[in-house]
């Protein structure tokens, strides 16, 4: 089968020497599914390492003032690049341990948004650090950069968070799929771009959910599984009346969604994207379940099936 596995922030690390670490169980369940035999792809998130390339790029130009902010566009490439390296090589030695020899490739991937998305007209997704409201004031009027106050933390760069329309890499990453590559693709969702008469980067941050399932939705994947900390969904999480599904149609995940019961920031868009996928995809199925039980879930064995 061909299948798309979307990794949960829980896979990756705050720093590269912890990523290193924790791609390393992420490797392992992607190399059980190669062992069944299944065609896999990888996609990832990247808000803490492109806020962190970010702050980096942030920080040395206080220190300097000769060096140029990098647009965010630039910082989730970056990123995509790096994280995608830690995977390549945490699955292929994952694979060599296994004596299965299958090449891994990343695919620095661009996205397409809608210009007109109402996202664009209200920034909502803080990135990046932390600044005093005199250092994010000066910022705004010297780059024309939104800030909001964060929790009280601090203030923090804001940005819109538009819905995914295409994927420009969709063929190559078919094509490489179909020479049985094992690909990471869609990284963070994926550089936002808009397409007019050039493509062009825009300020943004895609939900990676959203451009997992999109991305399943355009290779035609047999399974849409995302990976996470829990090992299956639920509502009244964590409380006494928790309820565990195993399996849960889109009609009943349609409910609890209008219901708001689950986590607008956590599991939320997690069932929506799958709901998206299934709805697309007739034929395919999609997944929730944790990092461990990816292999058994793909069986029927484990997580939670969201199914028409």
């Amino acid at each position: 089968m061909k299948i798309l596995v979307a990794l949960g922030g829980n896979a990756l690390g705050n720093n590269a020497q912890e990523q290193l670490e924790l791609v390393k169980h992420a490797a392992h369940s992607v190399a059980d599914l190669v062992e069944q035999g299944h065609h896999v792809v990888v996609v990832h998130g990247n808000g803490p390492q492109v806020g962190m390339i970010q702050s980096a790029f942030d920080t040395a130009n206080e220190l300097k003032g000769n060096v140029p902010l990098m647009p965010l566009p630039e910082c989730g490439a970056m990123s995509q690049g790096y994280i995608g390296y830690h995977l390549q090589n945490a699955i292929y030695n994952a694979l060599n341990e296994r004596n299965i020899k299958k090449d891994v490739a990343t695919v620095v991937t661009q996205t397409v948004v809608d210009p007109n998305d109402p996202a664009f007209k209200n920034p909502s997704k803080p990135i990046g650090r932390f600044y005093t409201k005199e250092e994010a004031e000066q910022l705004s009027k010297q780059y024309n950069m939104p800030f909001v106050d964060d929790s009280g933390r601090g203030y923090r760069y804001v940005v819109p968070s538009p819905k995914p329309i295409d994927i420009i890499e969709k063929n190559v990453i078919r094509d490489l799929i179909d020479k049985d590559y094992i690909v990471v693709a869609s990284g963070g969702g994926g550089i936002p771009v808009v397409k007019g008469e050039t493509l062009k980067g825009v300020a943004a941050v895609i939900d990676k959910d959203f451009s997992s399932a999109k991305l399943a939705e355009l290779i035609k994947a047999d399974v849409f599984i995302i990976l996470t900390a829990v090992k299956r969904v639920s509502v009244n999480f964590r409380k006494p009346n928790e309820l565990e599904f195993s399996k849960l149609s889109v009609k009943e995940a349609k409910y609890y969604i209008d219901t708001e019961e689950f986590g607008k920031g956590s599991m939320e868009p997690k069932i929506v994207a799958a709901v998206s996928f299934v709805e697309a995809n007739k034929n395919g199925q999609a997944i929730i379940a944790s990092l461990e039980d990816a292999a058994l879930a793909v069986k029927g064995q484990a997580g939670t099936i969201i199914y028409q």
